[in-house]
């Protein structure tokens, strides 16, 4: 009997639904959708929303490179540091990618969340709703204390956002985009200020939990533990 992926790296096992909105791990079978999704075009190529423009890339090398940091993401993958990456899908079509990147996070309870999303599925709320599915997991099912994220101040979508799900204003920072200077904000949401979306349905929690250590830490504090 061949072994399930799924008990080899919990990850694949996870899913999030919220509506129209599923959150699905990103296997092998699904990254020729995300890479014809990309290649299609993320954001208007005269603007850079992203810290490391991999947008950038020659469209004959962005395949390559899209599938090599997923490949690279379960490959670097520890207890230490992790990145959960999912694809999104909306009414049954993928329609770009959803994170929460972290470090230390048995001791934080903190990561910071980031995503895209093909240009043509802009303008639909779709952002919103994913962003809602991934905060209600890692508030819900993870015991997240807080979730950050951030965006340069010229991203009015992602700003708008982060607004609509509850992230308050945590500062600014100078960073460099394109070789150049430019201001990002940084935010915060806690589970008190959050704006929730529909309801979430979660597959896989147990594992992911036991996986990461969660269930171990908690074990641990509880007065009877040995």
């Amino acid at each position: 009997m061949l072994m399930d992926l799924t008990a080899v790296f919990p990850p694949f096992g996870l899913r999030v639904e919220a509506g129209p909105v599923i959150l699905r791990p990103i296997t092998d079978d699904v990254l020729p959708a995300l890479i014809d999704l990309a290649v299609r075009g993320i954001h208007d190529p005269d603007v850079m929303p992203f810290h490391y423009p991999w947008t950038d890339a020659p469209v004959d090398e962005l395949p390559h490179q899209l599938a090599q940091y997923h490949w690279g993401t379960r490959a670097r993958w520890s207890p230490s540091a992790w990145s959960l990456e999912f694809a999104v899908e909306y009414e049954g079509t993928v329609v770009g990618t959803q994170g929460f990147s972290t470090q230390q996070y048995l001791t934080t309870r903190t990561g910071e969340t980031g995503s895209w999303l093909g240009r043509e599925h802009h303008g639909r709320g779709v952002g919103t709703r994913m962003r809602q599915a991934i905060c209600a997991f890692v508030f819900d099912h993870l015991d997240a204390v807080e979730v950050t994220s951030g965006a340069f101040v010229d991203n009015a979508a992602s700003l708008a956002v982060s607004r609509k799900v509850g992230y308050r204003d945590d500062g600014r920072q100078r960073l460099a985009r394109r070789g150049e200077a430019a201001v990002s904000r940084r935010l915060v949401l806690t589970p008190g200020d959050f704006v929730r979306g529909e309801p979430i349905r979660v597959s896989g929690a147990k594992e992911f939990r036991r996986f990461i250590g969660l269930d171990a830490a908690r074990d641990d504090n509880e007065p009877n533990s040995r």
